[in-house]
Formats: structure tokens, C-alpha cells, sequence
């Protein structure tokens, strides 16, 4: 999980390095104002809106976007701990103009509706924690299930292609168990700076994912790999010996640099890794 001292240190470490500039985490961020992302070569008309999902908690307000016309597979986007905000919706966007119907949720709804982090990405992490600490296993589980099967209900979703989810900072492990509980549909789950991939638990969320049939696509912060450096060497084992097709890379950035918004948001890099967001689904979710 984002802790807000490693945070700071780490914004002031890449920033002194050339990694990040002031400018990239200064007076945009303000209450959760992205920067704009690099457009969509060859980019399809989109159709967005906010809509309204029932789960058997309550109902979870989202934004779903898709390809104005045909059908196209589906993506369920779970944000970091910030929350449904400007940034998620951009990318939410720009995965939809490269040819995903997307759903981006608000995984706090049980809380409160969005926006939930008052300062955007600004906001301090000791803030948003009780919302965090709302969630566990349970609420992920049936949270996945009542999403896929919403977007398996929309005409814009392709029935016959496997859905994709995505999660950054704490939606890292929610991809893993969105696919361990829907391993027919699931075809692929990316994890981008995720926190809690592994745990001692016999229901460690790497322990779930390996018993899918999803292929994987795991970005590793380098500041988190340092505080854990055996956490990619277990990911990989565990993936290798369940035959779970893994693509596991530590990249040379802090913890948060995919979103546009973050503090430690670096293009460069962020690109590459949606890059490989794009190969998995073109990949997986043929």
C-alpha cells in the first residue's frame, strides 16, 4: 500500500534524479486535475457517461466508456487509493479509444460516492486509510463478480472476447482476485505499482491468480521492489511452476508514477507500461 512518508521521499529522491519534474507534480494536481495524457494514434469515437451498478452491498457509482459503435471486450478498472477522479477517467478514455468498452468504479462506494479523496492525488494517505480499511477479500470478490456481470449485460461489450482488468497502487491484488473469481471470463489483469501482491496468507492474492487462466502483466515500482526485492522473485516462481503466462518487469520509478495526476507521474515510463497494458489485451483478449 502507498505509505505518504515513503511518498514524499521518494518524490524528492526522482525528482533531484531528472525522473519526475516540478512541473509534473505541482499546481495541477490540485483537487485531482490530470494532466493530458498523449492522444490515440488512429483513436475510435467513444461514448461515456456515469452510471450506476448494483452489487449486493449497495450500488457503486462508475464512468463506462466504449467505442460509439460495434461491440469491443471489456475492462474493469480498479483505481489506487484516490479513487474515482479526472485522471481514472482519462485513462478509462484513452483505453476506450484504443477499442475497450471500460468501466471505471468507484471501489468506496459502500463509503461514499465520488470523488472520495478530497485533494485528488494530493490528498494525504492517513486520510483515505479508513476508506482502504473498509475493504477486504469479500468485498473485492463479490464487488469483481457484480461488475463483469455488468458489463457482460451492456450491448457495447463483446460476448465472445474475454474481459481485461487493470489496477493500480491497492487495485493491484483486486485484478488478481477479480480473476481468481471469474476464471472463465477473466482473460487478463494488470497490476501497476500494486501493494499487497503477496502475503504470508494461504489466500495471498498471487496464490489466487495462479489458479486462473488469465495472463498477467505485473509493473513494479523500484522503490517498492527495494523494500521487498523477493517479492518479484516469488511472483515469478509461483507463475512459472502454475504454467500462468506472467510478464513481470521492476521499472526504474516510484510508487504511483502511472496515473497523470500522481505526484511522481513520469510519461516516459507511464507510456511504456500502458504500452504494455495495450500488448496484453491485444494478446489476451482476441
Amino acid at each position: 500500500m502507498c505509505d505518504q512518508d515513503h511518498f514524499e521521499h521518494d518524490r524528492e529522491d526522482y525528482e533531484a534524479r531528472g525522473l519526475v519534474t516540478r512541473r509534473q507534480f505541482g499546481v495541477m494536481l490540485g483537487a485531482g486535475v490530470a494532466m493530458i495524457l498523449p492522444p490515440v494514434l488512429n483513436a475510435v469515437a467513444v461514448s461515456e457517461s456515469e452510471v450506476s451498478i448494483k452489487t449486493p452491498d449497495g450500488t457503486c457509482d462508475a464512468y463506462f466508456v466504449h467505442p460509439a459503435s460495434g461491440t469491443a471486450p471489456g475492462v474493469l478498472v480498479w483505481p489506487d487509493i484516490f479513487g474515482l477522479r479526472p485522471a481514472m477517467r482519462q485513462m478509462g478514455k484513452r483505453l476506450a479509444e484504443s477499442g475497450y468498452s471500460v468501466v471505471v468504479v468507484n471501489p468506496f462506494y459502500r463509503s461514499m460516492k465520488a470523488p472520495t479523496a478530497a485533494k485528488g492525488a494530493a490528498t494525504e494517505i492517513k486520510e483515505l486509510m479508513p476508506l482502504y480499511q473498509s475493504l477486504n477479500e469479500t468485498t473485492q470478490t463479490t464487488d469483481a463478480k457484480a461488475f463483469i456481470a455488468w458489463l457482460d449485460q451492456q450491448p457495447s461489450v463483446a460476448k465472445n472476447r474475454r474481459i481485461g482488468t487493470q489496477g493500480y497502487c491497492m487495485g493491484g491484488p483486486f485484478t488478481f482476485r477479480t480473476a481468481a473469481a471469474m476464471p472463465d471470463r477473466v482473460g487478463a489483469a494488470a497490476s501497476f505499482h500494486g501493494g499487497g501482491l503477496v502475503t504470508n496468507g494461504p489466500n495471498s492474492p498471487h496464490l489466487q491468480v495462479a489458479k486462473t487462466k488469465a495472463q498477467l502483466l505485473i509493473a513494479i515500482a523500484e522503490n517498492d521492489d527495494k523494500r521487498a526485492p523477493q517479492e518479484k522473485d516469488v511472483l515469478k516462481a509461483t507463475f512459472s511452476k502454475a504454467g500462468v503466462p506472467a510478464e513481470i518487469e521492476v521499472y526504474p520509478a516510484a510508487h504511483g508514477w502511472c496515473p497523470p495526476d500522481s505526484t511522481v507521474y513520469n510519461e516516459g515510463l507511464a507510456e511504456k507500461a500502458w504500452s504494455r497494458l495495450l500488448a496484453l489485451y491485444g494478446k489476451a483478449l482476441a
